[in-house]
């Protein structure tokens, strides 16, 4: 069967590999149908990922199709398409136990952490598909996408009403965005970037704040804005954002990290403690994420089908993928499809 590997930064190979072995108890066998593409593909593809060693199967982003079940699995069958949650927790350690499966202490995400999804077929967990009589392929696979910023959103307990900040408006952001104004909260994106504030406003109808990065962030919003944010989410991964981030969060606020960088980041302790700011990480999603999620996309809350500005086959995708990273090529969430 076809499988795209990452042999080392910058270099795919298209190799054939065996088919699966037949699933075992629990397990189930899927049809790779979608694979979408996020930010953590890309840094891999320039080196630049943490916690990842190649060579590499990628893709975690998957709409798949079930073919096979194995013993004691309920409520799948052939046929079904289904969003896969790609995060392989031991369901024995302390969180886990808790029900904080994204937190693992032994924790391996597909396509990161352990050979992913970019291949036609491939074997997983029966508890880790989430299935839709309702949704296209598309949306399934950015399932996972909107985890993220939905496992944020909740973290930080946003409120109706609330005023919220969200940092960084590439694909992370706008989930984050994206929850917030579900929960009812007056959401502004800001970002550096006119296109993707653009963007944030086309696709979620909120307000935004391009920003001069050669200044403090939040003497922009208030010279803008008035009253700081309560609540804020730094998705840049950038660290100069992220440190300017507390200042950018009002007093008695909360302050949600949900991208990632190298190394440490520093904060005014002085500051931190005026202001009593509470600090939060948030890592992946659960599997109430994801059916929440799925929820409200059969509902029709979220069209995250228009975030999708590239396809391609995947007998092609090696050849466009450079392309896809210009920057004028606008790309905000690409899509490879396993059905040529």
């Amino acid at each position: 069967m076809r499988t795209l590997v990452l042999e080392k930064p910058g270099v795919w190979g298209m190799v054939e590999t065996g088919e699966p072995a037949s699933p075992g108890a629990g397990e189930v066998v899927v049809r790779v149908r979608r694979v979408g593409v996020c930010g953590t593909d890309i840094h891999a593809y320039r080196g630049e990922q943490p916690f990842f060693e190649y060579p590499r199967i990628l893709g975690h982003e998957l709409g798949v199709e079930v073919v096979a079940v194995g013993d004691g699995v309920e409520g799948l069958v052939a046929g079904d398409r289904c969003a896969v949650e790609p995060y392989l927790n031991c369901g024995v350690c302390g969180v886990c136990r808790l029900g904080r499966t994204n937190c693992c202490e032994t924790l391996k995400c597909l396509g990161v952490h352990t050979d992913g999804g970019m291949r036609d077929r491939i074997v997983l967990p029966a508890g880790k598909l989430h299935r839709s009589e309702v949704l296209g392929l598309d949306a399934l696979a950015l399932v996972e996408t909107l985890g993220i910023g939905k496992h944020a959103v909740s973290r930080a307990r946003v409120e109706a009403g609330e005023r919220v900040a969200v940092v960084g408006l590439g694909p992370i952001g706008l989930t984050a965005a994206q929850f917030a104004v579900l929960a009812g909260a007056e959401v502004v994106g800001v970002d550096v970037s006119g296109d993707r504030a653009r963007a944030a406003e086309r696709l979620l109808g909120i307000e935004t704040l391009v920003i001069d990065p050669a200044r403090s962030g939040a003497e922009q919003w208030v010279e803008g804005r008035g009253d700081l944010p309560f609540k804020v989410f730094d998705a840049t991964g950038h660290r100069g954002s992220m440190e300017g981030s507390f200042g950018l969060t009002g007093q008695g606020g909360t302050l949600t990290f949900v991208g990632l960088v190298r190394g440490e980041v520093s904060f005014d302790d002085p500051e931190f403690h005026r202001k009593e700011l509470t600090l939060l990480a948030s890592r992946n999603a659960v599997a109430a994420d994801f059916r929440e999620i799925i929820g409200h996309l059969e509902a029709g809350r979220i069209d995250v089908e228009a975030w999708v500005t590239h396809r391609a086959g995947v007998a092609s995708f090696v050849d466009v993928f450079e392309g896809w990273l210009r920057p004028e090529a606008g790309l905000l969430k690409g899509v490879v499809s396993f059905d040529d």
